[in-house]
């Protein structure tokens, strides 16, 4: 199923919502290949839909004979909720907004960083994301990562409109922008407009009736919020929308496609994503066969396939060097030192915040 969806050029999120409409959001997968030596380590692994496949894990396939054993997940919250009720994972990859979540709910532990072998190799910023470390502690390996900004035609849209994320609430383009259909990052990009983002995760309500105007104001801007990435790249190449929030694979496509586009990096900062490896506070799998998996992610090999092929990031700064520089240039990651330099990795407001920012969107796009 899932090499059915990926050749239908689904992306990681829309491979996931396909999951979860089919009811297939939870399914058990297990490689098939001289299997006694990988059942002999017994690592399970808890991994988005299609992040399943050997090319991830080179040297692990090589070594065991076979991945091991996975358990897909169609959400964070999904996975989370299902490790507190009991479900046993020796590695789980949530993304780094969740990290502190993940720690408090005793499903991650520490991890030691000296069995890692590419550790030196992790781009900077990546090993000092907000909550990662804690006590002296690492809890979280970073593997791929990907941008969110602003996608839009450069025929159609003044350069000098180009520059921050303000053009997604330009009265300019009424009725020719697209946003994300999400929840607190609507809030963190209006904060980032209107000069609150040092406040973002503690935001009054002062400042929230600030937000909500703002975003207000943009809903009523939006040709649509989209679900599906594929409405962004048909929007813009159609014309039917000229700006949109999106991810680096729709520049990439539209590219290869002749669209004349651009990816805007924002004077208020791009976004960045950043998933990776959570470990078991008790694994139950071969410790050095769950080190052995995490390496194998992070080598530079995975990390070719990753970018080449799905049109994310990767963690490991020597992966670039082994990828076509027009694919990196498709992806806006001709310079990925001075990108991820630059990047604001996302993180999220802890309670009771992050449920009032959700209520608020909720009451956006409601009209209330």
């Amino acid at each position: 199923m899932d090499q059915i969806l990926r050749r239908k050029g689904l992306s990681r999120r829309e491979f996931h919502a396909t999951l979860a409409k089919l009811g297939l959001g939870v399914a058990t997968v297990t490689t098939l290949a001289r299997p006694s030596l990988a059942a002999e380590n017994d690592v399970t692994v808890f991994e988005w839909g299609g992040y399943d496949v050997p090319e991830l894990f080179p040297q692990y396939v090589e070594k065991y004979g076979a991945g091991p054993e996975f358990t897909l997940f169609a959400s964070e919250e999904e996975a989370l909720q299902k490790m507190l009720a009991g479900f046993e994972v020796d590695l789980a990859h949530p993304c780094s907004y969740n990290i502190k979540r993940w720690r408090d709910a005793g499903v991650a532990g520490p991890i030691d960083t000296s069995r890692l072998i590419h550790w030196n190799d992790i781009w900077g910023q990546f090993k000092n994301i907000p909550d990662q470390n804690a006590d002296g502690q690492t809890f979280f390996v970073p593997l791929d990562c990907g941008n969110s900004s602003i996608a839009y035609r450069t025929d159609l849209v003044d350069p000098e409109d180009a520059k921050s994320w303000d053009l997604l609430f330009n009265e300019k383009y009424a009725g020719r922008l697209a946003m994300y259909n999400t929840d607190t990052t609507l809030i963190e990009i209006a904060a980032r407009v209107n000069g609150m983002y040092d406040d973002y995760l503690h935001l009054s309500e002062e400042q929230l009736v600030e937000i909500k105007a703002l975003l207000v104001k943009q809903r009523d801007l939006l040709r649509f919020y989209w679900d599906d990435a594929g409405q962004v790249a048909q929007g813009l190449a159609s014309g039917e929308i000229v700006a949109a929030y999106a991810w680096n694979e729709t520049i990439k496509t539209l590219t290869a496609e002749g669209v004349p586009v651009a990816y805007m990096v924002p004077k208020e900062g791009i976004l960045t994503w950043v998933c990776g490896f959570t470990m078991s506070p008790d694994p139950k799998g071969d410790l050095d066969a769950v080190y052995d998996f995490i390496n194998a992610w992070t080598s530079p090999e995975a990390g070719q396939f990753i970018i080449s092929e799905y049109g994310y990031g990767h963690s490991n700064s020597k992966a670039y060097e082994l990828v076509d520089p027009e694919v990196l240039a498709s992806l806006g990651m001709s310079d990925p030192k001075a990108l991820f330099d630059e990047a604001a990795i996302a993180v999220d407001a802890d309670e009771p915040y992050r449920s009032r920012y959700i209520e608020l969107v909720e009451e956006v796009k409601a009209g209330i």
